[in-house]
């Protein structure tokens, strides 16, 4: 089992940054790929970005490519999103998730391809 807590969230005004943390306790961190999704009102939890175990590959939903950056402290068991020149349609709950597979061997933007989750963590941008 993989715990995943995060933090971070809050109200930002557009234009601003926010940077969400997730800590992991449970499995070797360095062992997992880590993603963050997000879930708006009435909308499908969607792909934000991941950055795999091995080489700290990282890769961008397009929505978000050039604005976000993810990155993990292996030695503090913890993943990050830089969130910059947010959006107000950057609102949304953000959820960081896990997966004990490399990540050149999954479908990383797929929700259903990670079995840990955190509870999520709420950010609204105003406009």
């Amino acid at each position: 089992q993989v715990q995943l807590i995060e933090s971070g969230g809050g109200l930002v005004q557009a234009g601003g940054s926010l940077r969400l943390s997730c800590a992991a306790s449970g499995r070797t961190f360095s062992s997992l790929t880590m993603a963050w999704f997000r879930q708006a009102p009435r909308k499908e939890r969607n792909f934000v970005a991941a950055i795999s175990s091995s080489d700290g590959s990282t890769y961008y939903a397009d929505s978000v490519k050039g604005r976000f950056t993810i990155s993990r402290d292996n030695a503090k068991n913890t993943v990050y999103l830089q969130m910059n020149r947010v959006k107000p349609e950057d609102t949304a709950v953000y959820y960081c998730a896990a997966v004990e597979r490399y990540i050149g061997s999954l479908d990383y933007t797929n929700r259903y391809a990670y079995p840990y989750w955190g509870q999520g963590t709420q950010v609204t941008v105003s406009s």
